[in-house]
């Protein structure tokens, strides 16, 4: 193959959500790194003006739109992306993702004819598994970046693919895929996989999926080698044998960046007033959100407490997330005490988490566990109160308080009983004491920190083991593809 950047074509395609587009972006920005490679973002328009504002002035990946229109599916005008989308519109965007097909084979039989050249990979997102039959179809390595742990994805590919696993009287159950798992809780099921019955077409979409990722060339995970380890043992075993590589945390030097930019913060600044390790940073995601109850409880745990904090406060459930946040959900009078006591901070949309688990003075991070926050907050050696509401972050809660440490769990499992505010103010305490629980919770982050920063690091001889495979990767996706096809269902 010959030399030069424009020689190589690696394209990805995310899934159009929040948590999935920010760790394939990062993904992106590390391949780019490589020289010889092009690196193409494939999306639909709304998504790809996002991505556009997102990439730094300097970079070199291309952005390719792919048509869609919203409307044809029963969305409402311009929904592109999970945001702001109820459950149902959710669904119907999943689903309506399986008709992006031909216009995916189009769009890379178009950049072949550009470049003169096929792309040597396709990186598909784990809901778009159905790009494993372009790839085939075009003769192009493919693979699939599933963004989390190997251990959580494992338990949620499992339960998605056995219909009737979990459909049992007993309180926890096993999973005859993967023996390695720990016995599962029915307390642990996010309700988005109670919905087991064939005709739901969340369960249809997700297995249907999930079949096609393990018919992929190869399988990419957002960690590093040891950190739920068993997981990549599952797939190996589900792809007969394909490879399986630990290649994170890719938003290490996205991480790296931002801490740089933005130093002069009025975020920074706050945190400058407070002693080492001493404020809790308080953040669900972009798009998971409690009820109005449990708010309340919430800012009365915090203000019992008497720890500082950072609270990304967005209207709870029943609300839309941009809408203005109201004093109401609030307990009467909370966020002027706070910030008259300069005890605790409320943004009410968006923070610069990265910048906050960075400074010295964040001790914790309260936090749903979602995994690309919880690389953040590890990344940083900052420990995590779990609070998993959704997807697989009850395995990713579970997996980080018994297996590695570094968590301590508010309740376990999904259930709708409200948290009280004393409970809340119990953990809190513990976790940010410097002693016993907190202390032992804090060493071990750090030590994971360690870890990670082991597995990126390169130069002087040495390369970690998630430097090594990405070599290993993008040596095997680019030396050449045997076709095959098949049984497609």
């Amino acid at each position: 193959m010959a030399e030069g950047r424009n020689q190589s074509n690696i394209v990805m395609f995310p899934f159009m959500a929040q948590g999935h587009l920010i760790p394939f972006l990062a993904l992106a920005r590390q391949l780019e790194l490589r020289k010889g490679y092009t690196i193409t973002i494939v999306n639909t328009p709304l998504n790809i003006q996002r991505l556009r504002s997102s990439l730094p002035p300097e970079t070199c990946i291309r952005l390719a739109e792919i048509s869609f229109c919203a409307t044809d599916y029963g969305l409402p005008p311009d929904s592109e992306n999970t945001y702001m989308l109820s459950d149902d519109d959710g669904f119907r965007l999943l689903e309506a993702s399986e008709n992006l097909e031909s216009p995916l084979r189009n769009l890379l039989m178009e950049i072949t004819e550009r470049d003169g050249f096929a792309p040597v990979c396709l990186i598909s997102d784990m809901f778009l598994g159905w790009t494993v039959k372009v790839a085939n179809e075009l003769g192009i390595f493919h693979s699939v970046f599933i963004a989390g742990v190997g251990y959580s994805m494992a338990i949620y590919f499992s339960i998605s693919l056995n219909t009737s696993l979990w459909q049992t009287d007993d309180e926890e159950f096993s999973l005859p895929d993967f023996p390695e798992a720990t016995k599962i809780r029915q307390t642990r099921i996010p309700n988005a996989l109670k919905y087991m019955d064939a005709a739901e077409p969340w369960f249809g979409f997700r297995k249907r999926q999930f079949m096609y990722c393990l018919h992929s060339d190869a399988i990419l995970l957002n960690t590093i080698e040891g950190l739920g380890q068993n997981g990549v043992k599952y797939f190996s075993r589900k792809t007969g044998g394909k490879p399986v590589w630990t290649i994170g945390p890719v938003s290490s030097l996205m991480i790296k960046n931002e801490r740089l930019s933005s130093n002069a913060n009025s975020y920074s600044e706050w945190l400058n007033t407070h002693p080492p390790a001493s404020v809790l940073y308080v953040c669900f995601g972009s798009q998971s959100c409690i009820s109005p109850s449990q708010m309340k409880e919430l800012a009365m745990g915090l203000e019992a407490s008497s720890n500082a904090f950072i609270w990304v406060a967005r209207p709870p459930v029943g609300f839309i997330l941009t809408e203005e946040f109201r004093t109401e959900w609030l307990p009467d009078g909370f966020e002027e005490r706070m910030k008259k006591l300069k005890r605790g901070l409320l943004v009410h949309q968006w923070a610069p988490q990265q910048e906050i688990l960075s400074h010295v003075s964040t001790g914790a991070f309260l936090s749903h566990c979602g995994w690309n926050s919880v690389l953040e907050s590890l990344c940083q050696g900052v420990p995590i109160i779990g609070w998993p509401l959704a997807g697989e972050q009850f395995f990713n809660s579970h997996m980080l308080e018994k297996e590695v440490g570094v968590c301590f769990e508010l309740r376990e499992g999904n259930t709708s009983e409200v948290i009280r505010h004393d409970h809340i103010a119990s953990v809190i305490k513990m976790v940010m004491d410097k002693t016993g629980k907190g202390e032992e919770l804090r060493s071990k982050a750090h030590a994971i920190r360690e870890k990670m920063e082991e597995a990126i690091r390169e130069g002087e001889g040495f390369k970690g083991s998630s430097v090594k495979a990405m070599d290993e990767f993008i040596s095997t996706a680019t030396s050449g593809k045997e076709v095959s096809y098949p049984p497609w269902k």
